[in-house]
């Protein structure tokens, strides 16, 4: 009987590891002289850049993992509420006997529900807000990847070779042009 083998999951790569990485591979790649130009390793930066693309949709699930705690708080603060308004609402028809306590029983219900609504409003509001600043953060760390990425193509672009035309196929170039603009 074959024993099936399941997957195991990655670790989670960290984005700014991988940035400082990058960085670390652009500052020290070897200064061409009289230029603003560096050589780094392509295979290094490909490598980085891949393990860079692999690593956003992480921070990705992260974030919905984030969010769906959130949820499931607002789910749980959601109940805790209901289950004071049921609270009170029993409070109140004990109460309902004597008109005075009668009065002071409505009065406190509609104050634990108020207070219930308050928490639950409060909870929301630090969740939601907890999560807008996880995906902030995230968003801030992929803007920063893609301008790492941007800035190592531009640095790869730069080394690139000019394609040149040999001498003939320079000139009918420059006359097939000239007739074009006419």
């Amino acid at each position: 009987m074959a024993r099936q083998v399941l997957p195991r999951e990655a670790p989670p790569i960290d984005i700014m590891f991988l940035v400082e990485r990058l960085n670390a591979l652009l500052e020290n790649g070897r200064k061409l002289p009289l230029s603003n130009n560096v050589v780094v390793d392509q295979a290094a930066a490909l490598d980085l850049v891949e393990q860079l693309r692999l690593a956003v949709p992480e921070e990705v699930k992260q974030a919905r993992r984030i969010t769906e705690e959130s949820d499931r708080i607002l789910e749980r603060a959601q109940e805790e509420a209901d289950r004071v308004v049921a609270r009170a609402q029993e409070q109140a028809a004990f109460l309902i006997e004597e008109r005075e306590l009668t009065r002071a029983a409505e009065q406190r219900s509609a104050q634990i529900v108020e207070d219930g609504h308050a928490q639950a409003d409060e909870i929301r509001r630090g969740a939601d807000e907890y999560a807008a600043g996880v995906l902030i953060r995230l968003e801030g760390e992929v803007v920063k990847v893609l301008q790492a990425i941007k800035h190592g193509l531009a640095l790869l672009d730069d080394r690139a070779p000019v394609p040149t035309m040999p001498a003939g196929e320079a000139e009918e170039a420059d006359v097939a042009a000239s007739g074009a603009q006419l």
